[in-house]
């Protein structure tokens, strides 16, 4: 069989200067306000007595039918790649709710409020019921948009030696957080001599999604 040419698509089609997505579903989790929402759905250790928020994802089946989950049961966590719609603005510089109060440019961070405002999210597979993929871990409100769900694959998506910045001095550092609500600790939780100390003085972060 002849080798055919190699192809150039660059001039098959002009730039977008703009893109129009739609959801194909929602999120469905017990936060509704801003503030006590997690920064992260997942942590890489957790306190003996964390609880991960329950939640699911519906998705719209006009749009996704029940055989495009197919397969997906196979997989113990999920990406999930949101819209964060209470964020209509964004600055170039934040200063992360963990670490040194210093700001940092904000495509270096998870801050919510972006040029763009996605949110991405790894967070486990429970059970799936149809279109509805019920998980367990969640830094989305209630009612998120969600844009679209791939399969995390270790082999490709988990890089565990990979530097991470300022991230890295943060979890060297004696403020590291107690658990996934940072040092504020769980807005349900009764006070404690840990979460009275000094360091437990952080808000939580001024958006809805991932933040570091």
């Amino acid at each position: 069989m002849p080798k055919l040419p190699p192809k150039d698509y660059r001039q098959a089609v002009e730039f977008p200067q703009q893109l129009t997505v739609s959801p194909i579903g929602v999120v469905r989790s017990p936060y509704t306000e801003r503030h006590g929402t997690p920064r992260q759905a997942q942590l890489a250790t957790t306190p003996a007595d964390y609880q991960p928020a329950i939640a699911r994802i519906e998705l719209f089946p006009e749009m996704i039918p029940a055989t495009a989950l197919k397969d997906l049961d196979g997989f113990d966590y999920l990406w999930v790649i949101a819209w964060l719609h209470l964020n209509h603005h964004w600055n170039p510089t934040v200063m992360p709710p963990r670490g040194p109060r210093v700001r940092r440019g904000t495509l270096a961070t998870r801050a919510p409020h972006r040029p763009n405002p996605i949110g991405l999210s790894a967070t486990r597979i429970r059970h799936i019921e149809g279109t509805t993929i019920h998980i367990e871990g969640s830094d989305f409100l209630d009612q998120t948009p969600v844009l679209d769900i791939k399969p995390y694959v270790p082999y490709c998506d988990a890089f565990p030696q990979a530097r991470a910045g300022y991230v890295d001095q943060a979890d060297q550092a004696t403020a590291a957080e107690a658990d996934i609500f940072g040092q504020a600790g769980h807005p349900l939780r009764s006070p404690t001599a840990t979460d009275a100390s000094p360091l437990a003085t952080e808000a939580t972060p001024d958006g809805m999604g991932n933040s570091l």
